[in-house]
């Protein structure tokens, strides 16, 4: 890179001293250009043929020594001799140049040669500083005149915001070196454009600049090799080019007041690290990390109605909570391979993008989604197809122990002899502010759980025990969006279950919600929501069904402090836990505060 730059540094010194040569013969012959004139040209091609093979090297020097003017040359025009351009021989035919004013003596172009062997070969003596080198350059200096006349005969730097140069103020040497990078390659840009160009004088004035701030440039290019340096080895040495690292903490203080107005305090933790990867820059690997001690609050409640919209409990363990794989099938259909806790809901399209989230959304379990979208789990693979921007599909099947082969009955039966779920959906979004699906599943449980995914009662989790259990599950989703700042989404759910072994009895399940959020309430970024619902209820059943009608209120308010802080306080209200009207009220808060990054 030295090398580089010196080299850029010698040729716009040497296309000055061309300059100045065939500006004073022109001067010196009234005739047209003789033998003499055209032997002068001649020596002057090696040049032409530099400028041609440095100018790219040139436009890197001049913007990389522009961006490094700390205060007073705050922002430069940076422009440059366009490549393949020969300036030499796009001067005007006779020689001449608009100026009539006369040349001061300067040094060859031949002198440059023994100026790049000065930098070669450095006597130890040359290495002390000139006194004047020492100091910042002044108003009064004749350098610091001679600069701001170019400035604004030129107009090379832009100067400050307003427009201003303030060429009033002192500025270092190096500030000084900068800008007269600057102002050269302006004057040398007006060479190919045929413009007005630039007058004998100034050409003489900067050959002459160059030369007393010669260590300056130097020590300029220097420091930007040093910085390319650094950045070379930092990329050289990053974790990836393609992994982005996501992360979400939640902090939670949360309370349960229940029968006899029990109360029970606490306060938990949950942190997601997602590891996103891309290949082509359309598909997305992604390895979630998840440590946390939030509980399952069903065993202090009594219900899975309880359950927080955000519990992990690791035992403060960090583990591999999901592993999938998402990549474009083709213009229209999407895939997702899913090794590790794949879940519906984050596969498909659920109908409530305001609250559907467990960070930012609704603080139950409940009130995030349909109970549908949590069928399945463990590995699987999901379709998304769209046939227009307004119609589309969804098709996935899921082992919730696919990776268990053990074929005995209390194994996981591997992915296709054991549990499973399997989704079919199709949505219908005419527009950004309407949505509506219809949704399937039909699913498989050796042990007869997680019917309703964990929310509503125990019976509707578990109606016939923990035998095996089939069942279909049919749902209706949809979400208006009256207004940026109000939306509507609902669901209604049933499923069918039929037991499997030990009896054949049957029983319906039904669930289902209304929620209204209002985002950007009183700040950007913040949100008010209410939702009232039911959670799943069995309604029929030939073995037990539920005594009452329990429903879920819920009202949350998130306040996002700055971009990446959001707290919410929340409450949910369980009127008749486990629909049975001979429990007291539960009451669940929680103040749930999210940093994301």
């Amino acid at each position: 890179m030295p090398k580089i730059f010196r080299a850029a540094f010698l040729y716009k010194s040497a296309v000055l001293g061309a300059i100045l040569v065939v500006t004073n013969s022109a001067l010196a012959v009234e005739a047209p250009a003789g033998e003499k004139d055209a032997e002068k040209i001649a020596a002057a091609d090696p040049i032409a043929s530099s400028v041609e093979n440095n100018d790219r090297q040139t436009q890197q020097t001049g913007e990389l020594l522009a961006v490094n003017a700390p205060d007073q040359l705050l922002s430069v025009k940076a422009t440059s001799v366009p490549a393949g351009r020969n300036l030499l021989a796009e001067l005007p035919s006779d020689g001449t140049l608009p100026s009539e004013t006369s040349v001061p003596a300067e040094p060859s172009v031949s002198s440059l040669d023994g100026m790049g062997q000065a930098n070669e070969e450095v006597d130890p003596m040359a290495q002390l500083s000139d006194v004047n080198q020492l100091s910042d350059v002044q108003p009064t200096d004749w350098a610091y005149e001679a600069l701001r006349n170019l400035v604004e005969r030129y107009n090379c730097i832009a100067g400050y915001p307003d427009g201003t140069f303030r060429g009033n103020r002192a500025m270092t040497r190096y500030e000084f070196a900068a800008g007269l990078n600057a102002c050269l390659d302006a004057i040398l840009a007006l060479i190919p454009e045929g413009g007005d160009f630039a007058t004998q004088e100034d050409l003489a004035i900067l050959r002459r600049l160059l030369d007393e701030f010669q260590a300056e440039l130097a020590t300029l290019r220097g420091r930007v090799d040093a910085l390319e340096a650094r950045t070379s080895e930092l990329e050289a040495n990053q974790f990836s080019t393609t992994t982005k690292l996501r992360g979400e903490v939640i902090f939670a203080g949360s309370d349960i007041i229940g029968e006899g107005g029990s109360s029970v305090p606490h306060f938990t933790h949950r942190t997601r690290l997602n590891l996103d990867t891309s290949f082509t820059g359309k598909d997305l690997l992604r390895a979630r990390l998840q440590v946390g001690n939030t509980e399952d609050l069903t065993a202090f409640g009594g219900t899975p109605m309880d359950r927080l919209a955000f519990e992990a409990n690791t035992e403060n363990q960090l583990q591999i909570h999901k592993l999938f794989y998402r990549f474009p099938l083709t213009s229209r259909a999407t895939v997702i391979v899913d090794a590790n806790q794949g879940e519906y809901n984050e596969n498909v399209f659920v109908f409530n993008p305001a609250l559907e989230s467990s960070g930012r959304g609704s603080v139950s379990r409940f009130g995030r989604f349909n109970p549908i979208y949590r069928q399945g789990g463990g590995q699987g693979l999901t379709l998304n197809y769209d046939f227009s921007k307004a119609l589309g599909v969804s098709l996935s099947y899921h082992a919730p122990n696919g990776n268990d082969p053990d074929p005995a009955p209390g194994g996981g039966g591997g992915f296709f002899s054991g549990s499973y779920a399997a989704l079919g959906q199709v949505t219908f979004r005419p527009s950004n502010r309407f949505a509506l699906g219809l949704t399937y599943v039909n699913s498989y449980s050796r042990n007869g759980s997680n019917l309703s995914g964990g929310t509503g009662s125990s019976l509707a989790n578990r109606p016939f025990g923990t035998v095996p259990t089939s069942a279909n599950h049919y749902g209706v989703e949809a979400s208006v969006s009256l207004s940026p700042r109000f939306i509507i989404s609902g669901w209604g759910g049933l499923t069918d279950a039929q037991q499997e072994s030990g009896g054949d009895a049957d029983a319906k399940i039904i669930n289902w919600a209304l929620s209204l959020a209002f985002p950007d309430l009183g700040k950007e970024g913040n949100l008010a929501a209410f939702i009232i619902g039911m959670p799943p209820k069995v309604t029929e059943s030939d073995a037990t069904e539920d005594r009452n009608t329990y429903l879920h209120l819920e009202a949350l308010y998130r306040y996002q402090v700055t971009d990446n802080i959001a707290i919410t306080p929340g409450l949910f209200v369980i009127l008749d836990p486990e629909h049975n009207d001979s429990n007291e009220t539960d009451f669940v808060g929680t103040v749930r505060t999210t940093f994301t990054f």
